[in-house]
């Protein structure tokens, strides 16, 4: 059963497990619903005692934390870094125009435009893709296109790529970055100073587009699609 403590201006829910040792506080990185994890043995008066003593901490994360941003006809959302509208369309899927998204009004609305968006992000992230790893000298496998919340990309030991397809919201070169940066693991299973060399060198400027990423990447998450 959870309960949940109030601290601050802040609502805490308090859940016990038995898979955790010592007491974890998490902070959702959309909407900022705050969540305190401890050992079933740990009494609610120390819970909350810890629970208050991170205070300031919880305050600042959840201040930080975008809210939902549903997806509707009239709103605006970001295709290739760019704030287009939302605009009713015929048909039965969602539409790019070049300067709006053209859906159908209705219930689907959301999922049809999280449809479009995975097109657009694979059409750029496999011509990437393809580009970086010619540079590398390297070949890679499969691509695969997922709503991930803790990583942009990953890559196997079998050189298969994986990336969020909410890449297709962010600007044209941070998408370009995090190619460059999962082709750089077909020659570096790690993030060791080497690997960072093989990115730099396939893209000499890239700590901009990967701090505009880490400063940006949780308002891209925020985006309900339904």
């Amino acid at each position: 059963m959870t309960r949940t403590l109030r601290i601050g201006e802040v609502d805490v829910a308090l859940r016990r497990s038995a898979r955790v040792r010592r007491m974890t506080l998490r902070v959702a990185r959309v909407g900022g619903n705050v969540t305190l994890t401890v050992p079933p043995g740990v009494p609610d008066h120390e819970a909350e005692g810890f629970a208050a003593s991170q205070a300031d901490w919880i305050a600042r994360q959840v201040q930080a934390a975008p809210r939902a941003r549903p997806v509707t006809v009239g709103a605006r959302i970001p295709v290739l870094g760019r704030e287009v509208p939302v605009i009713v369309g015929g048909g039965r899927s969602a539409r790019w125009t070049g300067e709006a998204v053209a859906v159908p009004d209705n219930e689907r609305a959301g999922r049809r435009i999280a449809a479009l968006l995975k097109e657009v992000a694979r059409s750029h992230l496999v011509a990437a893709v393809d580009r970086h790893a010619e540079a590398l000298g390297r070949q890679a496998g499969r691509i695969t296109l997922r709503d991930t919340r803790s990583r942009w990309g990953s890559c196997t030991g079998r050189g298969d790529l994986m990336f969020s397809w909410r890449l297709a919201m962010a600007p044209p070169n941070v998408l370009d970055y995090v190619a460059a940066h999962e082709v750089a693991h077909l020659a570096h299973m790690d993030h060791s100073p080497r690997f960072w060399a093989c990115v730099g060198r396939l893209l000499p400027d890239y700590a901009p587009r990967r701090a505009w990423l880490k400063k940006n990447g949780a308002t891209l998450h925020a985006i309900d699609f339904g």
